[in-house]
């Protein structure tokens, strides 16, 4: 079992950047890939960002890609997602989830889910 808390979401300005963590706790964290997804007010849940255990290979979205960082720290169970350029359209809550297997862009592919943090981006 393994437990996420997401934190850092907030309230920014269009090109502003804010990055949200995700704090793992439970069983060994360096064993689970790790991916961001987003979901927008009357919007299915998306993909936005994914790391391997190790860190050492990620995977974006097309809508972020250039603009937003995942990354991850094993030694503290964190991953955190650097968002820069927001843009409006980055509105929405933000989930990090996980899965002790290779990286997936697929939503109903993770195990486990954290509760949310609200990022919206005003224009």
């Amino acid at each position: 079992q393994v437990q996420l808390v997401e934190s850092g979401g907030g309230l920014v300005q269009a090109g502003g950047s804010l990055r949200l963590s995700c704090a793992a706790s439970g069983r060994t964290f360096s064993a689970y890939a790790v991916g961001w997804f987003r979901q927008a007010p009357g919007k299915e849940r998306e993909f936005v960002a994914a790391i391997r255990r190790t860190g050492r290979n990620t995977a974006y979205a097309n809508s972020v890609r250039g603009r937003f960082t995942i990354s991850r720290d094993n030694a503290k169970n964190t991953v955190y997602l650097q968002m820069n350029s927001l843009k409006p359209e980055d509105t929405a809550v933000y989930y990090c989830a996980a899965r002790p297997s290779d990286v997936s862009l697929v939503v109903h592919e993770y195990d486990y889910w954290g509760q949310g943090t609200q990022v919206t981006v005003s224009s």
